[in-house]
């Protein structure tokens, strides 16, 4: 968690303690959470008005289409892959078999 151990999580919160007092920390504690959630809403709202303008500009088709266009064609270079590949190996894996079929048999 960021690079703070155990030891020094709990050294922070001691200080936490000394300086603000036990009554003051769940004050802190609840509006830091309302402040993290004021924060997170925002960055939300900023997400949706950048989707939205995208959307208005047309751009969310472009990139969909992108998208599929990238898609399709690493399908296509992992099928190719796969029917030259396949083939050799299986004659390999076959020759494999047979050179080592006597000798497994002899064991």
């Amino acid at each position: 968690m960021f690079g703070i151990g155990g030891g020094e999580l709990i050294f922070i919160i001691f200080i936490a303690l000394m300086l603000f007092g036990t009554d003051k920390i769940p004050v802190i504690a609840r509006n830091l959470g309302k402040g993290m959630a004021q924060l997170k809403n925002a960055t939300n709202e900023i997400k949706s008005e950048i989707k939205k303008s995208a959307e208005a500009n047309g751009l969310d088709t472009s990139i969909n289409d992108l998208t599929s266009t990238f898609t399709k064609e690493v399908e296509s270079v992992k099928d190719s892959l796969d029917t030259n590949l396949s083939n050799p190996i299986d004659t390999m894996k076959h020759d494999i078999e047979e050179a080592t079929g006597p000798i497994k048999r002899q064991m």
